[in-house]
């Protein structure tokens, strides 16, 4: 891994349908870096070597994906703030004193996206978020950051959304609850986390949490509208968006961390969905 590009990548198993190689070669042309981006798919019994041998070979930084989040975090020498309350990892980093530094960008990917190209306001606001999986611990404490009133995590196994709540009570209001549970009429913004989306199907929640001032948002996409999208829609919330924003944010937080400079995002989000 030698020469005037350095090496970057992103990790996973399966990972050939990852669009990162595209959305980083964007990036690197838009800032004019030299740089290489490849796709690891790594099975997990030589998981750990690998990852030792890129950086060993002069790599300079890795993505990680699904299912490895929680693993590499046993693999950074030091881990981010953000990263230590999602208790997950998406991005390792070679530092100038060849220690690995974890972080995890998808939190900030989603409020990026949600604050900046979505203008929503979440300060002062009630939030709910469907699900409480790994997706859902990686995204908090950022969402607990901007100061909403109430962040409502409803799961279908209460026991599960109490448990995360109580990680990140004292970080802000936050509740745990399960599904028939969820109270309080419309939320001003809902946030899907759950994997429902990729199956067809629609989170098991009451439709009175969608008013006509609800933001809604699924952290999955796809193709046109995702299932969660089009039912949103089609309760009259007041607007409602796929995650891609959140996947090119993220990623160009992850480029920032690496290159020290953060690409414009909008050209990239364009690309994708226009594609």
């Amino acid at each position: 891994m030698s020469g005037t590009v350095d090496q970057y990548g992103v990790v996973g198993h399966p990972v050939a349908h990852s669009l990162s190689p595209f959305i980083h070669a964007m990036f690197a042309r838009q800032t004019g870096q030299a740089m290489s981006y490849r796709l690891f798919d790594f099975a997990p019994e030589v998981l750990e070597e690998r990852i030792t041998a890129f950086f060993t070979q002069g790599g300079r930084g890795l993505n990680i994906t699904l299912p490895y989040k929680m693993a590499a975090v046993a693999r950074a020498d030091e881990l981010t703030s953000r990263a230590q309350h999602a208790g997950a990892v998406n991005t390792l980093a070679m530092r100038k004193d060849g220690t690995i530094l974890g972080d995890n960008t998808d939190g900030v990917g989603l409020t990026q996206d949600l604050c900046v190209n979505q203008r929503v306001i979440v300060t002062r606001r009630r939030v709910l978020v469907i699900g409480a999986g790994g997706a859902v611990r990686g995204v908090l404490a950022p969402l607990l950051a901007l100061g909403p009133e109430v962040i409502v995590i409803a799961n279908r196994t209460a026991d599960r959304a109490k448990a995360l709540a109580a990680t990140f009570a004292q970080m802000g209001n936050v509740e745990g609850v399960g599904f028939r549970y969820i109270a309080g009429g419309p939320y001003d913004l809902v946030i899907n986390a759950t994997s429902a989306s990729l199956t067809g199907e629609i989170p098991d929640v009451p439709v009175a949490v969608i008013g006509s001032d609800t933001f809604c948002y699924d952290m999955a996409y796809g193709k046109g509208d995702t299932p969660f999208v089009r039912w949103c829609v089609e309760l009259g919330c007041r607007a409602a968006a796929s995650g891609w924003g959140m996947l090119v944010e993220q990623a160009a937080e992850s480029f920032r961390l690496w290159r020290g400079v953060r690409p414009l995002t909008g050209p990239v989000l364009a690309a994708l969905t226009s594609s």
